[in-house]
């Protein structure tokens, strides 16, 4: 009976990363498939695909700029729609494009010694427009959820880590479990 036990949870320490993964790609591919209704299953996905390659490559040209600047400072203009527009423009330029942000991983320190850190990154080095001359803006992303929070730190709790951004936010999404 010890030997079932241990090939079922080895069983599922394979199939429910495995089946979660292939479940929630899935279901991306469902939601993006089923935009466009089309008889053809993937039909719908394809067309999405190449509508976004379409317009990366036409807001890519010099001509088409003009057309995105407008729409830009005409969604900036718009009562509550700025706030909601600006706001998640500058979530994906937090991720991607120019101005990614999460590029500077710290570890802040909680306690006076330093001894309890947390791992962050630094989104704002200059906070002198709040009156906070010799703070810094701090993300906390948090394990296993799409969320985190912003902290006000004083620059002398703040310690800049030499590490791939990446890995950093890898392991502070897994919970430190991470291993590759």
């Amino acid at each position: 009976m010890k030997k079932i036990s241990q090939y079922f949870l080895h069983g599922l320490l394979f199939l429910v990363p495995v089946v979660a993964t292939v479940y929630v790609v899935y279901l991306i591919f469902t939601k993006i498939d089923g935009i466009f209704p089309f008889a053809v299953p993937g039909a719908g996905f394809l067309l999405t695909i190449g509508l976004i390659l379409g317009v990366g490559f036409v807001t890519s040209n010099l001509l088409a700029h003009r057309l995105l600047t407008l729409i830009d400072r005409l969604f900036a203009r718009l009562p509550l729609v700025a706030l909601l527009y600006s706001s998640i423009k500058d979530l994906v330029n937090a991720f991607v494009g120019d101005k990614k942000s999460f590029n500077k991983p710290v570890a802040v320190a909680l306690d006076g010694e330093g001894q309890l850190r947390v791992l962050g990154f630094i989104t704002r080095d200059d906070l002198q427009n709040l009156g906070l001359s010799d703070s810094v803006a701090v993300y906390l992303p948090q394990s296993y959820n799409f969320a985190g929070n912003l902290i006000i730190v004083p620059r002398h709790r703040i310690t800049p880590l030499a590490a791939n951004p990446a890995e950093v936010m890898k392991l502070i999404v897994s919970g430190g479990v991470s291993s590759r």
